[in-house]
């Protein structure tokens, strides 16, 4: 896939959700962004058992009540809970690739440093018999530049917040240090960060900036010219 593929898109960002009947990162979300033909964004971790699965959060308490680190969990014990009030289950990587199954371009973002070499490896051993379209991202810049190093081809993003509670890490991310570590082929830039003189030098010189969570029409107006693709909330 060529990197001007990634420009010009609107992602669902964790699918099409309400987190009323349709919760986010769950097959009805997904289901809901390819009847439309939206790209998919979402997020995954990596299991005891090395199951990999669709979820946001490190931590289950918000999306089902539980207040346990998912990353403590093996799959088949996961597969015990629900999401929200609802019926549906976090669904497993492998579930989603076949619901997707190429239909829309997908934007998956690892979440966490936690056995790096074991969830990229993973991954790749899913993403590499997949034949849809794919991109990857993650704030983690030892992620991104294990990709650099395994798996070149493969289009990859660095995301990048306007606050991190670390200040060492907040002084690194002012500089081009990291991005020169881990050399993404784009930026997942927060919303706030549009406007700084680096993020428009870096999309000036020709690297794609993706930016997040666009809330409304109102923002996705607003923004669509500054940055070259939205992770939107709103579809």
């Amino acid at each position: 896939m060529k990197i001007d593929k990634i420009k010009k898109q609107l992602f669902a960002h964790r699918g099409i959700h309400n987190n009323i009947d349709i919760p986010e990162n769950s097959i009805p979300a997904f289901k809901k962004a390819i009847s439309k033909n939206i790209p998919i964004e979402l997020d995954i971790h990596i299991l005891k058992d090395n199951t990999l699965v669709v979820f946001h959060d490190d931590n289950l308490k918000r999306m089902t009540k539980i207040d346990k680190n998912i990353r403590d969990y093996t799959y088949p014990e996961l597969e015990k809970i629900t999401l929200l009030n609802t019926k549906y289950k976090i669904p497993t990587l492998k579930e989603v690739l076949k619901l997707v199954d190429g239909k829309v371009l997908l934007l998956i973002e690892l979440k966490n440093d936690h056995r790096v070499n074991t969830m990229c490896e993973e991954l790749c051993k899913q993403l590499d018999n997949y034949k849809g379209e794919f991109i990857i991202q993650s704030f983690y810049p030892n992620i991104i530049n294990w990709f650099k190093k395994n798996k070149p081809e493969y289009i990859r993003g660095l995301l990048i917040m306007k606050n991190y509670k670390n200040k060492f890490v907040r002084l690194l991310f002012k500089t081009n240090i990291l991005i020169n570590y881990c050399s993404p082929d784009f930026l997942s830039v927060s919303k706030k960060l549009l406007e700084t003189p680096r993020i428009k030098k870096i999309r000036s010189k020709g690297t794609p900036i993706l930016t997040w969570t666009i809330k409304d029409k109102k923002e996705i107006s607003k923004l669509k010219d500054e940055a070259d693709s939205l992770i939107s909330n709103t579809i």
